[in-house]
């Protein structure tokens, strides 16, 4: 299993939210890109990134930041937020990242994601981002009337390789990742799927390890010292 230590971006700062709450925003470096040297240290091969501010309204305020990543570090680069057009996905693609992530655009403009998925092949992924079982969109301020299950089966129809996957109540809340959430879409979605949210021990991560994932996001746990990455590589990384 792949660990994608995680980067939260908003101002230019790297931050965490517990349970998608702006309002609930720690500041844990006001330097992103010394974070992802960080990682690079410590082993990780990837590192994932979210723009916070482009998740909400759609824009790149961290373009630039998203860049210098993908040039001063040997990490490969996934990114999401605020990704709604092609223009944007070109964006980020020609200045080093390998992959994108689609949220609301691939929930909202089934034939946009048709089309770019055609094009694009695996640098397209999509955030399953679920509340109660439900899909959630718009930097998670919205939740729409579609399962996560359902969204699944047509992901997996329209030829999405990888999905991140991510239980909104367990994220930044330190109490263990949905493992029951994973085991389900296993059976949705025959591609490759990253767990998201709740991961605060290495017992956690061999959790999802034992799931056969294809990857586990790690987040606070980092920031707060639950989990040393170093070891985590060590542990669970292939």
């Amino acid at each position: 299993m792949l660990l994608f230590p995680a980067i939260d971006m908003f101002d230019h700062k790297a931050v965490r939210l517990f349970k998608g709450d702006y309002q609930q925003m720690t500041i844990y470096s006001k330097d992103p890109l010394s974070v992802a040297k960080r990682f690079e240290r410590s082993g990780a091969k990837w590192v994932h990134l979210v723009d916070l501010q482009g998740a909400k309204d759609g824009t790149t305020p961290h373009a630039d930041l998203v860049a210098s990543i993908t040039k001063e570090t040997s990490l490969q680069v996934e990114i999401g937020g605020g990704i709604r057009s092609e223009d944007t996905i070109l964006r980020y693609l020609d200045c080093g990242v390998s992959r994108v992530i689609l949220g609301t655009a691939a929930l909202g403009d089934p034939g946009f994601l048709q089309k770019v998925v055609a094009k694009y092949g695996s640098s397209i992924a999509v955030g399953v981002d679920s509340r109660s079982g439900m899909v959630a969109t718009h930097g998670w301020t919205k939740t729409s009337s579609v399962t996560a299950d359902e969204f699944c089966h047509r992901l997996d129809e329209i030829g999405v390789s990888t999905i991140i996957a991510t239980d909104i109540s367990k994220d930044g809340a330190m109490q263990g990742p949905n493992l029951e959430l994973y085991r389900q879409l296993k059976r949705s979605f025959s591609g490759n799927i990253t767990a998201s949210g709740g991961v605060s021990s290495l017992d956690d991560l061999e959790a999802l390890n034992s799931l056969d994932l294809y990857g586990a996001i790690l987040g606070k746990a980092y920031y707060t010292g639950a989990v040393d990455l170093e070891e985590a590589v060590k542990k669970v990384q292939v």
